[in-house]
């Protein structure tokens, strides 16, 4: 009984150095993409901070790199961190054309993606479904090595650390949290001065927070990181790259699709709810 306050205050002196490193990193990126010119590469940079961190906190308190949980015993754990998110995303989406908040298809992606393809003359249907196989499959594979610069850091080390001192639900909302802070910039440089900055911010927030309580799951029960880098790329693939751009927006559109709308963080939350319940229940 004697050693545990002397570790939980070295948990809370790793968890500390974590995000002071973190967040110096991180403000060298963020001048370079708000100063400078927000190109992907310094985009790319700011995904790789939560890893160098861990890194550079796991050298500094003279841990190995190789107590990160690296290996994967299951592989159903990567099968639902792949249709997990597609299932959410689809059912957003659909909700969103069924209501009138945007519709399909899109038919400047369309051409772009034909063009792309160099499928020119091809019926839309070939394009559609040829694009979507490629994203779905190499655009996932290609977007896991940003990811994983994110969920190294993120659920490969800082809820773990968080896990010696809270509850799963703790876990989920802190990391949750401070990852959703973590973007906060970057929104402020999509939406400033459009009148609409807060609701983009806050719905952001609680999607990321829904998100966060099944990735912890999922990284709890896999103990391993590759789910988390998995899911994270399918999440981004699915809206960014398939979704949003298929869909055709309107005066409404803003407010509802894509990352910064209300409809995923709405269908988010409902998954988180099944997720934190399920955890309960398995003693997570």
């Amino acid at each position: 009984m004697s050693n545990e306050p002397k570790n939980q205050k070295k948990v809370r002196i790793t968890i500390l150095l974590f995000l002071g490193i973190l967040t110096l990193l991180s403000a060298i990126c963020y001048y370079a993409i708000l100063r400078l010119n927000p190109t992907s590469i310094y985009v790319g940079a700011l995904m790789m901070c939560p890893a160098l961190s861990a890194f550079i906190t796991l050298k500094l308190m003279k841990r190995p790199i190789s107590s990160l949980p690296w290996g994967l015993k299951h592989i159903k754990y990567l099968r639902l961190s792949y249709l997990i998110p597609v299932a959410y995303i689809t059912l957003s989406y659909i909700v969103i054309w069924v209501f009138g908040f945007g519709d399909l298809v899109n038919q400047e992606t369309m051409v772009e993606w034909s063009q792309e393809l160099g499928m020119e003359g091809f019926s839309s249907t070939a394009i559609l479904l040829t694009m979507i196989v490629l994203l779905s499959i190499v655009g996932v594979i290609k977007n896991i090595g940003s990811t994983l610069g994110e969920e190294i850091g993120w659920r490969g080390f800082f809820i773990y650390e968080l896990r010696k001192l809270f509850s799963f639900g703790t876990v989920s909302i802190i990391s949750g949290l401070i990852w959703a802070i973590w973007h906060w910039p970057i929104i402020f440089l999509i939406y400033k001065g459009s009148g609409s900055l807060l609701l983009h911010i806050t719905a952001f927030t609680v999607m990321i927070v829904a998100i966060s309580v099944i990735l912890a799951y999922y990284t709890f029960k896999s103990n391993s990181l590759w789910p988390a880098a998995l899911f994270h790329s399918v999440h981004n693939i699915f809206i960014q790259k398939i979704f949003t751009p298929l869909t055709i927006t309107n005066d409404s559109s803003t407010f509802w699709i894509d990352e910064y709308g209300l409809m995923l963080p709405i269908i988010t939350t409902i998954f988180a709810f099944y997720f934190w319940r399920k955890a309960k229940v398995e003693n997570l």
